[in-house]
């Protein structure tokens, strides 16, 4: 088993281990933890297959191994299960152990921000992964708005997205320390916190906004009679 396949089974164990604690019973969302999962790998895996082959970025066979299928190592596809389910399991332990408190968004605030993002895209749209990652952000946010607004107000939200950048930064400094994965200079922005790209903090919150938004707009559903 190599590092990025095994870095992938330690973000998911805890989590794992403590969906059935009997307050958060995280096991019982599974039904709508599955969609938002596959909705994340129907949207990124191709984004991330489109990126590998283009050169945006790589994987270094000393920790990912050298098979590869349409290009991205077992790790790279276990990322889209593990990290998704393991910040939809942070998120429900907020909602269990934290009191909700309301944010005032208006509507114009949300579109307001999609459209900087977008025209922030334009603007880098010389920079392959730094335009694609602020238009997704914007499509994101947008996302939220359309099938779960009341997500999108949820102070639990917001806590529980700051709450999973604490092992984004520890896993994600490991991949890109090593590196486990490489990146091209030239296709972004160059501006790192160590040795993660700022990128990766908004293809992170791009990517679980869009997991919490499917995974809540499921759980409406599951919920009517």
């Amino acid at each position: 088993m190599n590092l990025y396949v095994t870095l992938n089974l330690l973000v998911l164990a805890a989590p794992l281990a403590l969906s059935f604690d009997r307050r958060v019973a995280f096991w019982r969302k599974w039904p709508q933890v599955l969609p938002a999962i596959a909705a994340v790998m129907a949207v990124f895996i191709p984004w991330d297959v489109w990126k590998t082959a283009a050169g945006v970025w790589g994987f270094n066979p000393r920790y990912a191994g050298e098979f590869r299928l349409l290009g991205l190592p077992p790790g790279e596809w276990l990322f889209f299960i593990c990290v998704p389910y393991a910040c939809l399991f942070i998120l429900e332990c907020v909602r269990a152990y934290v009191p909700e408190r309301t944010l005032r968004l208006p509507r114009v605030a949300v579109h307001a921000a999609a459209v900087a993002l977008a025209l922030l895209a334009w603007r880098f749209r010389g920079l392959t992964y730094t335009g694609t990652v602020f238009f997704s952000a914007a499509a994101a946010l947008e996302l939220l708005e359309g099938i779960a607004p009341a997500t999108l107000r949820s102070g639990r939200f917001w806590l529980a997205m700051a709450l999973t950048y604490v092992p984004f930064l520890a896993a994600n400094g490991v991949l890109t320390g090593l590196p486990v994965v490489w990146y091209d200079d030239a296709r972004i922005l160059s501006i790192r916190a160590g040795s993660i790209p700022l990128e990766d903090f908004v293809y992170s919150f791009s990517m679980l906004a869009m997991a919490a938004a499917v995974h809540d707009a499921a759980g409406r559903r599951r919920r009517r009679p």
